[in-house]
């Protein structure tokens, strides 16, 4: 990949999430107001400081006006994105490069999802045949293939690969039951886990993230100008999005067991950040968990685990609230359900509440320290064989 990166050019300089849930007594507009507000009090500012905005929802509006309106918004750009279900991370992505630019002194990225109300979720959805090389499945029969041809691969027995998709479902439900923002908040036991109504293929009810309403938003500057809204910012060291070519459907050498779009970006991301040996230099990982085998998958994909080893570094408890790399402390899709517009930037939340000391201490990851202070946030969209992917890395101080 050619991308040079912005580097330490762009700082985050507030945040704010709703809860995320059935959020049956607030609207589109209620959510992105909520959000908006915790956002702009964090940064110490209003909304007639911020230059543009950028809004990532995939169902909850067609324009910049779904922002404008209720924000009441006094005739600035908005900019409607959209790219599968990396579309919070998509308008991150834009704000940021628009600041590092020196187009916008401050932009806001805001993300919002209200699919309770709509009847569907974007993950349960049946895509159309189209020209006859892409299966007509909903998302869990897709992503279903994985965990089979995972365990093939790898001589991982059906018995036992069902007990480490459990484990990263019992992890991430664990690490929900701490988090008051959280849809699904109490713990679940494995046998409850792995004994759970099948869905697609091997897939359980417990293997597949929720459907959810929320929202969350991101305030960015210039690197430079940070310290003017927060004593505690985050710099951004890397940003990376890749869509793939979309043959894996029709590749006979696709099998399954990586996702090609995630090693891309994860690899630019890398070299973006200066990052060598990302399960020793980072601190915490927010990842793309919409299903537990995508989870597997993803900590070799990342570069987190050695090929046809993740499965037991799952087993060993690595990527735990107390491992040597927390996976996913805040819950994670599974925990938080996925309105597709606003994960991105929920992950992003988790970073800015962990790296800057401000989670509660019952889920503060001891991982954050001198030296070793940098959080990754990914998100991945579509289908095995036809994604996207996107990469974050950020941190509290700038490179030397």
């Amino acid at each position: 990949m050619s991308s040079n990166g912005i580097r330490d050019q762009v700082a985050i300089v507030g945040m704010g999430c709703t809860p995320f849930g059935e959020r049956w007594d607030k609207s589109v507009n209620d959510l992105l107001v909520d959000a908006a507000k915790d956002t702009i009090e964090s940064a110490g500012v209003t909304l007639d400081d911020i230059d543009a905005y950028w809004l990532g929802t995939m169902t909850s509006g067609v324009s910049g006006v779904a922002l404008s309106k209720p924000l009441k918004i006094d005739y600035k750009p908005v900019s409607r994105v959209e790219n599968f279900c990396a579309t919070g991370s998509e308008a991150f992505r834009n704000a940021c490069y628009a600041v590092a630019s020196g187009a916008y002194d401050l932009a806001m990225a805001i993300g919002v999802e209200k699919l309770k109300d709509s009847g569907f979720s974007g993950l349960t959805g049946i895509r159309p045949v189209g020209d006859g090389t892409d299966a007509a499945l909903s998302s869990p029969a897709a992503f279903s293939f994985v965990a089979p041809a995972y365990a093939h691969r790898y001589g991982v027995d059906a018995e036992e690969m069902k007990q480490v998709m459990s484990r990263i479902a019992w992890k991430n439900h664990r690490n929900g039951a701490l988090n008051p923002r959280a849809q699904f908040r109490k713990e679940v036991s494995l046998e409850t886990i792995t004994k759970s109504p099948r869905v697609a293929g091997d897939l359980g009810v417990f293997d597949c993230s929720g459907v959810s309403d929320g929202s969350a938003a991101a305030i960015i500057c210039r690197a430079e100008d940070a310290h003017r809204y927060t004593d505690n910012p985050l710099y951004v060291k890397a940003l990376s999005f890749v869509a793939g070519p979309g043959g894996g459907a029709s590749d006979p050498e696709y099998d399954y067991t990586t996702f090609p779009e995630v090693v891309r970006s994860a690899e630019d991301a890398y070299r973006q950040a200066g990052i060598t040996d990302p399960r020793a230099q980072l601190a915490m990982a927010e990842v793309h968990d919409c299903f537990t085998p995508t989870e597997l998958v993803l900590m070799e994909d990342l570069g987190f685990s050695e090929r046809g080893l993740g499965w037991k570094d799952v087993m060993a408890g690595v990527f735990d609230l107390d491992g040597d790399l927390p996976v996913n402390p805040d819950g994670g899709l599974k925990s938080f359900g996925h309105p597709i517009g606003a994960s991105g930037l929920r992950m992003l939340f988790e970073c800015w509440l962990q790296l800057r000391h401000e989670a509660p201490p019952e889920r503060q990851v001891a991982t954050v320290g001198p030296g070793r202070n940098l959080g990754m946030t990914h998100n991945l969209g579509g289908a095995p064989g036809e994604c996207v992917s996107f990469v974050s890395i950020v941190g509290p101080e700038l490179s030397d």
